[in-house]
């Protein structure tokens, strides 16, 4: 089979995609046929060797999380799925961007008919990251919350998320995506010089919580902005975590298949949206990560095996 594997830490010129041997089902596992496997920036700090103290990989390594496929076979003592299922989760092991991954039946969950491959293959770190991170700064009704990076992977289903707590959600974004911010019911501001005087004309009154999904200064811009640090919470900037007392939050925090099912059901009914960039197919990854390396995109980027 084909999977993504690389020698060394370094740039998307180590990323290779190469003849392997196929997994097998073990005890508990399911062999899924991956359809769609989102890719994802911790990927990029991971295989540039940015992580290597917390996450050191071993080489030849692969990568990814994000699946969703079709079971392919299942592993002895294995109940809750048959073969032929169209199922979505994610591996451990980053083994996901691959033609076929083996994963514990208990990281999966039924793929609903109404959501597509691409956002399939998308739901676990970007939307539980999200998810942990709204619930990290609590915003409740009749409070006013900020997302920073709101048009971006983590940030899109973050605003979304922010939102249904019955808050008023303000995203910041570049101009362009400030129209399918209000489509879904997010107060649009432009990031960059002066923000947060935009943020405090927009939200009328005390901002209550602020999510950051971007790093590069918003937790400061948080407190500058008068948000408790209790109420800060971040995915991406764990320095400001000891800095400044704020909250970091992670999908890993809250990981399971029943969480996962829950969100593929809101993105089924269209309750939550979650925006597809472009996507690639397998072959083409180190052109997928360029592209998710310039960080201006809206919504995920797809690998399609």
């Amino acid at each position: 089979m084909k999977a993504v594997r690389f020698d060394e830490y370094g740039g998307d010129e180590v990323l290779e995609v190469r003849e392997v041997d196929p997994p097998a089902a073990g005890p508990g596992q399911v062999l899924v046929r991956v359809r769609a496997a989102a890719i994802n920036p911790g990927e990029i700090a991971i295989r540039e060797g940015a992580m290597a103290q917390l996450y050191p990989a071993t080489f030849p390594s692969g990568e990814g999380s994000d699946l969703a496929g079709v079971v392919e076979a299942l592993g002895d003592g294995t109940t809750g799925f048959a073969v032929g299922d169209a199922v979505l989760g994610w591996t451990d092991e980053r083994a996901s961007h691959a033609e076929l991954v083996a994963v514990p039946a208990e990281q999966l969950t039924a793929k609903p008919a109404r959501v597509s491959w691409e956002a399939a293959g998308s739901l676990f770190v970007a939307p539980l990251a999200a998810y942990a991170a709204v619930q990290a700064a609590a915003p409740t009704t009749g409070e006013v919350v900020v997302v920073s990076g709101a048009a971006g992977g983590v940030g899109s289903v973050a605003v979304q998320l922010a939102r249904r707590t019955g808050a008023t959600a303000i995203g910041l974004a570049s101009e362009a995506n400030h129209d399918w911010l209000r489509s879904r019911d997010v107060v649009p501001v432009t990031y960059g010089e002066g923000q947060a005087d935009r943020i405090r004309a927009a939200a009328g009154g005390p901002v209550h919580a602020f999510v950051d999904t971007f790093g590069d200064g918003y937790a400061d811009l948080a407190i500058e902005l008068g948000v408790a640090p209790e109420r800060v919470s971040t995915v991406i900037d764990f320095g400001a975590v000891e800095r400044l007392g704020i909250q970091a939050a992670g999908g890993s925090q809250v990981a399971s298949a029943k969480l996962l099912a829950e969100i593929a059901d809101l993105v089924a009914d269209g309750s939550l949206e979650l925006p597809i960039a472009r996507t690639y197919p397998l072959t083409q990854v180190r052109d997928a990560y360029r592209e998710l390396a310039k960080r201006h995109t809206h919504g995920k980027i797809v690998l399609l095996p």
